[in-house]
């Protein structure tokens, strides 16, 4: 399974072999049409300029907690030999896809926020793209793993270890990566074919799909045809996986004789599937089942959702608040020696 050092390489890797790939292509297509716009302009939030400097606090403040939530996490599996099992290590890679998927779009909207040109490269534009549908990709594949991991658990648990065994773990995160990369790559490849003639601003705070469609000169129906078909597959699906292995984990717990138990369960299962909820309910409600009547100020709240939110809460709803986390963050610490421990 991948961890932090073997992974950050790769998408450091990724990221150069994607914008060279959209500069080549860039080339060529400005050769047949010289009036293609170089940048875009990012208008960001639909905040008073009154207000920017308090919402750019509160987002800074968000961005950073779910940076220091997230790397708590990943550390803290990493160093603890009591976490290393199928649950945790799918959370060490959420973590990590969450840290990276908010990274992708909150640093830029900072430094929007900050500027009177708002301005981003075509080419940096499409690989922002890229990887915001490969990180939300990637948690969407990752969600459905770790659901099915704990009716597993729960539904049979003495055959829990030889049925998660670390080879079936594996395999289920390195598919995630794998489906994640050519998934994110058919849209921006898609995207890259599409000509931008006139208005070059975007009514949103990053590269969205949608946003950029609607300004594309060019035919536009296989992109949307992709859209409809790719993400019934990649978001449909998975969230009716989840939603089935919830229901049967809470049908077998019901079945216990057990109060309290019966409510930690509910408890941790409702907090689960409020955050899976949020997630793919704005993601469905923005791309697969888009209402007329979305304005662009609606559209961009969904988007801060899902994009800001979900990122922040994952670790506190999946990790930070059970005992293994506790109880590991206490033997690092202490291991360390970074506190006095008797």
């Amino acid at each position: 399974m991948r961890d932090g050092k073997n992974t950050l390489p790769c998408i450091f890797y990724e990221i150069e072999l994607i914008i060279s790939s959209l500069r080549y292509w860039r080339q060529n297509m400005t050769r047949r049409n010289q009036t293609m716009i170089a940048e875009f302009l990012l208008l960001g939030l639909p905040i008073q300029p009154q207000h920017k400097n308090l919402f750019y606090v509160l987002f800074l403040a968000m961005y950073l907690t779910t940076i220091l939530g997230n790397l708590i996490i990943i550390v803290l599996i990493h160093l603890d030999s009591h976490l290393h099992t199928p649950m945790y290590l799918f959370l060490s890679n959420l973590s990590l896809s969450d840290l990276c998927f908010s990274s992708v779009t909150m640093p830029k909207l900072l430094q929007i926020m900050q500027s009177q040109v708002p301005s981003i490269p075509y080419e940096g534009c499409l690989a922002q793209m890229y990887f915001f549908l490969f990180f939300a990709d990637l948690e969407s594949f990752l969600l459905v793993a770790m659901a099915y991991d704990r009716y597993v658990a729960i539904c049979f648990p003495l055959h829990y270890t030889s049925i998660m065994s670390p080879k079936l773990c594996f395999c289920l995160a390195a598919l995630s990566w794998v489906l994640t990369t050519f998934h994110a790559l058919l849209h921006t490849l898609l995207m890259a074919r599409l000509s931008f003639c006139a208005d070059n601003r975007i009514p949103h705070f990053f590269c969205d799909m949608s946003a950029l469609l609607k300004l594309a000169c060019s035919d536009t129906h296989v992109n949307e045809l992709v859209i409809f078909v790719m993400g019934g597959i990649i978001l449909v699906i998975p969230f009716l996986l989840i939603i089935t292995s919830y229901a049967r984990i809470v049908s077998s717990i019901i079945k216990v004789p057990s109060a309290r138990g019966i409510r930690k369960a509910f408890s941790t299962c409702g907090s689960h599937l409020s955050v899976v909820s949020l997630f793919y309910g704005t993601v469905i409600g923005l791309y697969l089942i888009p209402s007329a009547n979305n304005s662009t100020v609606k559209e961009t709240v969904m988007a801060m959702m899902y994009t800001v939110v979900t990122p922040m809460l994952n670790p506190f709803i999946y990790s930070l608040r059970n005992q293994d986390m506790k109880g590991a963050l206490g033997r690092v610490i202490c291991k360390k020696k970074i506190i006095f421990c008797p």
